[in-house]
């Protein structure tokens, strides 16, 4: 049973980590201070070191939440998958793309080394191991298998994904180029079905 000190102290630190994303979304992922974070806590700084024991401490939760809440995002969309694997592809690629465009800050802690000296912890890794071994088996189903189905994937979306947020925020030029190149990772790898957009010359082809 938890008791009444333990409900505070979680429902501090969920006040902590909200305080630590509004500093991220409003002047970067590398910006974040504990002086920041704790006015708006209404804490003094020092105080903070009671419920995480440094900035990185902080990082690390968030490059957590970051990760379980994509997890959960995989979880609901796998049981709805397309058939057809250029159309899943589409799908898979398009939730992560859509998750990191709503919030590009968590986006760069979770996919990128913005913030100099941090490294997550083996714990807060762990959620983001398992997105990638989720990954690894939905390509697998497709008929993608291996880890260099896996590597070439994550780089072509994200790469798509860091040319949308540094180039053309709150857009969506890097977006509408999905199905295009989801059709050249299948074709890549050998994935069956027709194409989702003409090739070159105007043909669509099979």
């Amino acid at each position: 049973m938890i008791d009444r000190r333990t409900k505070l102290r979680e429902a501090t630190r969920r006040e902590i980590l909200e305080a630590a994303w509004e500093v991220a979304r409003e002047e970067g992922i590398g910006a974040v201070t504990l002086r920041d974070i704790a006015g708006r806590v209404g804490m003094r700084p020092p105080s903070l070191y009671t419920h995480f024991g440094s900035k990185m401490a902080i990082y690390d939760a968030m490059y957590r939440q970051g990760w379980e809440d994509y997890l959960a995002v995989v979880a609901g969309l796998e049981p709805r998958l397309p058939r057809q694997p250029r159309a899943a592809l589409v799908v898979v690629a398009g939730s992560f793309f859509d998750f990191a465009l709503a919030e590009p800050a968590r986006a760069q802690l979770m996919n990128q080394r913005l913030v100099p000296g941090f490294e997550p912890t083996a714990e807060a890794y762990a959620p983001a191991v398992q997105v990638l071994d989720r990954l690894r088996g939905t390509l697998a189903r497709l008929g993608a298998d291996g880890d260099a189905a896996v590597d070439l994937f994550t780089a072509v979306v994200g790469g798509l994904v860091s040319q949308q947020i540094a180039n053309d925020p709150g857009g969506r030029r890097w977006r509408r180029l999905l199905e295009r190149a989801m059709d050249m990772y299948a074709d890549e790898v050998g994935l069956p079905g027709p194409r989702l957009t003409p090739r070159p010359g105007g043909t669509q082809g099979a």
